[in-house]
């Protein structure tokens, strides 16, 4: 089947063969129509677009030479080192383009779509992100110093060397994700989800991460000191040779956790669950008394 043949379609939907499998595939229009104003749906059409990214008919369906634009639909465009800075991609559907190199800065990306997207080596300081998806997205030695990404999803996301310093990320979703020697320094990741992260070797000085959800997760070797982690879950956490000096680790659950050669000097502990599951005391200064 030819693209052309896809683009005049008739209101009969076509099929696909994959192995021994028919789909029946709408017509392109009736994809991007839904993709941009029914985005409340866009789960039903996820089993779909899974298997067209990357193939042909999401290619013709992408509009690559739009200019930047309020729910623009750049599916798998090849945007690298492009100028972007301030740009308004609100709503956007980015899904699986290349903005690797690109210059991103103060961009307004809120509620984009940016699963699977290429996003090294990105300027994306103080940019917009909160509430967009971005789940998969490669996002290694990318700068998002100052940016906004409250409420974003970043599951299984890479960012590996990624500046992220005074970043807002409260509420953030980065279930699994790689954030190994980022910088999160004074970063907001209140409340958010990292459990199963691996933030091994992270920078997370005077970073704020009270009732932050921290289970599983790899902190090996991590800067946390002045870290506030009230009520922070670090149950089965790994915090072999961190740096937890002076930290506050109020009402937080280490239960199960590994903390040998950990770095406790002055931390406050009162009140946390230990490791050992015994309620440490008030006024607990560096050790669970």
């Amino acid at each position: 089947m030819t693209i052309e043949t896809i683009r005049n379609i008739t209101p009969v939907p076509p099929s696909l063969n994959y192995g021994n499998i028919l789909f029946s595939l709408p017509p392109i229009t009736y994809i991007k129509n839904t993709m941009r104003t029914g985005r409340r749906n866009i789960n039903k059409l996820q089993p779909l677009l899974a298997l067209l990214l990357g193939c042909a008919v999401l290619t013709a369906a992408a509009d690559c030479d739009d200019p930047p634009a309020r729910d623009a639909l750049w599916v798998g465009c090849d945007k690298q080192n492009a100028k972007l800075g301030g740009v308004d991609l609100r709503d956007a559907i980015l899904t699986q383009t290349n903005f690797s190199g690109a210059d991103l800065r103060g961009a307004k990306l809120s509620g984009a779509e940016l699963n699977f997207a290429n996003l090294k080596d990105t300027k994306l300081d103080r940019a917009r992100l909160n509430n967009a998806r971005l789940t998969g997205a490669k996002l290694n030695n990318s700068s998002l110093n100052q940016a906004i990404l409250s409420g974003a999803k970043l599951d299984r996301a890479v960012l590996d060397n990624a500046s992220l310093v005074e970043a807002r990320m409260n509420n953030t979703s980065l279930y699994q994700a790689s954030l190994i020697d980022s910088d999160l320094q004074h970063s907001n990741l209140t409340g958010s989800n990292l459990s199963q992260s691996n933030l091994s070797g992270a920078n997370l000085q005077h970073s704020n991460l009270s009732q932050a959800n921290l289970t599983q997760a790899n902190l090996e070797d991590a800067k946390l000191n002045h870290a506030i982690m009230i009520e922070t879950n670090l149950e089965q956490a790994r915090l072999l040779f961190a740096d937890l000096s002076n930290s506050n680790l109020s009402k937080a659950r280490l239960v199960d956790a590994k903390i040998d050669e950990a770095i406790l000097d002055k931390a406050r502990i009162d009140k946390a669950q230990w490791i050992d599951h015994r309620r440490c005391r008030d006024n607990s200064i560096g050790q669970c008394r």
